[in-house]
């Protein structure tokens, strides 16, 4: 179980321990809407990626997001944002948990956040997510900014992971960013677009962060087709308004799903659902023996993640899957 409790999306291994070809892959949290312009992207594989290309590509993210876009670095994923800001920082931290692994091992000094535990004033990084992953839930705008008021007053920062806002656009702090502000954030690109594959992340804060990060990252931090994509699909407005109101839809079947089976769900992410069983290990092998790969956690094997079926197939094997307890 340890590399399915690591991270997800590893269906090589799941087909080496299980057998079967025709997967369902719900480990991941990645949206199964994908954005269907890629097909239209041509790429010129021949050619390094053009400055003015990349930064049109900040300039859709950047609008995205709602901020300028000197406030925005491209980076090859968010995940190296996170790391990259440990190197640069180099200060105390605090993490929030149960969240993503990598947060414990960005920071060289510092401690997860007990619960119950206040937020820090004190000249710390704070690192958290939010959406947070892995139990979906929602921390309101307006107490981070007051955790952040904090922060400033003793010279630390709040770092904000996320990677999955873009499904849940009410939750981003992206208004409060500013040359002043101790605040920074990490955007994903392939979550919420489904191009994983892609590996296209920013980091979105005060310029002077802004300007060391590019210096460290280089002139092409990400590949012409990244550019590209990100360009394109940024613009795309129409698709993500759609997007965002069918990944609610489709949020809401899952829970309705999983109620039927007697499984309560957690979360205010659409992208994914958590459920706590008396043993979690368990569920995962049941439906990992239907070729279902879902998500387990070392540290609670009680939780299981499942992230939304794609086609109405997809959903029909799950429900099926569920039924042969």
């Amino acid at each position: 179980m340890s590399g399915f409790t690591w991270h997800g999306g590893r269906l090589a291994e799941a087909r080496a321990a299980y057998g079967g070809e025709e997967w369902i892959d719900l480990s991941t949290g990645i949206s199964p809407l994908t954005w269907p312009g890629i097909d239209d992207v041509s790429t010129d594989w021949r050619c390094l990626p053009d400055p003015r290309d990349l930064a049109e590509m900040e300039a859709a993210a950047a609008a995205h997001f709602g901020v300028d876009p000197d406030h925005v670095c491209t980076l090859p994923g968010s995940e190296m944002g996170l790391r990259l800001l440990g190197r640069m920082l180099d200060m105390p931290a605090r993490w929030l948990v149960p969240s993503y692994r990598t947060h414990g091992e960005v920071f060289a000094r510092g401690r997860p956040m007990v619960e119950g535990e206040e937020a820090p004033r004190e000249a710390v990084a704070l690192l958290l997510a939010n959406p947070n992953n892995p139990d979906g839930r929602l921390i309101p705008p307006a107490r981070l900014l007051e955790w952040l008021e904090g922060l400033e007053q003793a010279g630390g920062w709040l770092i904000v992971d996320e990677a999955y806002a873009d499904a849940v656009p009410s939750c981003s702090l992206a208004g409060a960013v500013g040359d002043r502000r101790r605040l920074i954030l990490l955007r994903s690109f392939g979550k919420f677009f489904g191009l994983a594959g892609v590996r296209l992340g920013f980091l979105v804060g005060p310029r002077a962060i802004v300007a060391a990060a590019r210096r460290i990252l280089g002139e092409w931090p990400v590949s012409t087709a990244a550019v590209a994509f990100g360009r394109a699909a940024y613009r795309d407005r129409a698709w993500i308004g759609d997007a965002i109101g069918l990944l609610e839809e489709r949020a809401g079947l899952l829970d309705a799903l999983l109620a039927r089976h007697g499984l309560a769900a957690r979360g205010e992410c659409p992208l994914f659902r958590l459920v706590e069983v008396e043993d979690g290990s368990a569920l995962f092998d049941r439906l990992a023996r239907k070729a279902i790969l879902t998500r387990p956690f070392e540290e609670n094997r009680r939780w299981l993640r499942l992230g939304l079926p794609g086609g109405a197939a997809e959903w029909e094997r799950l429900d099926r899957a569920l039924a042969d307890g």
